[in-house]
């Protein structure tokens, strides 16, 4: 590729795909970054000549030794990727913006697209491009509850506590559902990964839900194998929770393959729990985790997020959230990184088929703040995000990190118009948590933690 006086080469396509990637910090950190603005721009010019087609015989990470990769050559849909096999990645773009792209469209389009190629027309994009198509697509899940309908927008529920409290963590929870809060999941990250630690968690949350009659789902995020234990314990497990990434590499530095997310959604379903649905499994990914753990194989941070998501799907799962900025700044450095990161994981991953929600977050040492949170918030919540994480005061005592609030969803919701699910949308009316003016209104004495459990009631 010529630009005035100057000529660029990309070798490979992978090469091509993360020069031509935003730039950010652990594109810089991998080496893989384009070296100026001009080469960057050179590389989308590049990258939007490109045939779709061309996808299917790249190689980003080795058939023969990355599991992840044959998942997603083995699994490719060529009936469903037709319509727009002809297409260059610059005619995909196009093709998506316009009126041809409707929900159903893309929809049945989803089976026979790579995430490559999904990562590939993102890096074409503008935001607003990254909001408006995401915006038509619609995912549908459901376990107690239903996520994903058109003008839903639902929340976790993140009752974290630095040593596992039980009435600590009641407090939370009660305080979290007093707010609206919780329809997506009742979900806590444990102070440690034990199945006595986890097994107690999910009796305090199974308890709390059935006091109440909550139409909502719980999940302790704890590995995978602590969760399939819990469950052969006879433990009331929801959602199966595992973070995942887009290499064999990378998911071998979580302590996971294919066949151990295969086995505990498995185990999960065996169960039976859900009502309205069976998706069972509960999925984090994050721009960097592939870097941080050596797994890359020299691809970009979005390029390898998006091959994540090609894991996550093969698992038919309730939710799915990118810890957008929880990695720190070494991958994605301040608020604008963030910010386009956020939109570039909800896209491709609901792009993919996929339930997407967001941990609208940072650290404190990356060079963001509640500000630069709250646009990404809105510019999520106006492209259709299936959930977002909220926790007590936007502040999570236990991980260290600043995240949504509770009163978040507040707010959310009245400037966007957004519900939660319908289940619980009618649970709320049912407890009187909703005014006449048709908003949640925190109020006191409606649910009380010191009525909970005897251990929060003994505190």
């Amino acid at each position: 590729m010529a630009t005035g006086s100057v000529r660029y080469r990309f070798d490979t396509l992978k090469e091509l795909m993360a020069k031509a990637s935003p730039m950010r910090s652990g594109d810089l950190l991998a080496g893989v970054a384009a070296a100026s603005e001009e080469e960057r721009v050179a590389a989308q010019m590049a990258l939007a000549d490109v045939p779709l087609a061309d996808f299917l015989e790249a190689e980003f990470a080795p058939y023969d030794e990355d599991e992840v990769t044959r998942l997603i050559l083995d699994s490719h849909d060529p009936e469903a990727f037709a319509p727009v096999a002809s297409m260059t990645v610059g005619e995909f773009r196009d093709w998506l913006l316009s009126y041809d792209a409707t929900p159903g469209a893309i929809s049945a389009l989803s089976p026979g697209l790579m995430p490559e190629m999904a990562a590939a027309v993102s890096k074409l994009m503008r935001n607003r491009d990254l909001i408006q198509v995401a915006r038509r697509i619609t995912v549908r899940t459901a376990f107690r509850s239903t996520l994903g309908e058109p003008g839903v927008m639902g929340t976790r529920l993140q009752p974290n506590h630095p040593t596992d409290d039980p009435a600590g963590v009641a407090a939370s929870i009660v305080d979290g559902l007093s707010y609206g809060c919780g329809d997506a999941v009742i979900g806590i990250n444990p102070a440690t990964d034990s199945p006595a630690a986890t097994i107690a968690l999910l009796e305090l949350i199974d308890e709390v839900r059935q006091q109440y009659d909550i139409p909502t789902q719980s999940c302790v995020l704890s590995h995978v194998t602590t969760s399939i234990e819990c469950v052969e314990r006879g433990a009331p497990v929801d959602l199966v929770f595992q973070s995942i990434a887009g290499t064999e590499a990378a998911n071998s530095g979580f302590g996971i393959s294919l066949s151990l997310l295969a086995e505990a959604q498995e185990a999960a379903l065996s169960l039976g729990r859900g009502t309205v649905g069976q998706n069972v499994m509960y999925f984090e990914t994050g721009q960097g985790a592939a870097l941080s753990s050596g797994g890359h194989h020299g691809m970009d941070l979005q390029t390898v997020e998006a091959r994540a998501y090609a894991v996550a799907r093969a698992y038919d799962p309730f939710i799915v959230n990118t810890v957008v900025g929880f990695l720190g700044p070494e991958y994605l450095y301040d608020g604008k990184q963030i910010h386009r990161a956020g939109l570039e994981d909800h896209f491709c991953g609901k792009l993919l088929g996929l339930p997407m929600g967001c941990d609208v977050c940072y650290t404190n040492h990356a060079e963001a703040d509640q500000d630069d949170m709250d646009t990404l918030l809105v510019s999520l919540g106006a492209a259709g995000l299936t959930f977002f994480i909220t926790v007590p005061a936007g502040d999570d005592v236990m991980l260290g990190y600043q995240s949504c609030g509770y009163h978040d969803a507040l707010f959310v919701r009245e400037v966007l118009g957004t519900r939660p699910a319908p289940e619980f949308e009618a649970w709320l009316h049912r407890m009187g948590l909703v005014g006449d003016d048709e908003r949640v209104r925190p109020l006191p004495g409606v649910l009380d933690p010191a009525t909970l459990l005897p251990a929060a009631g003994a505190a």
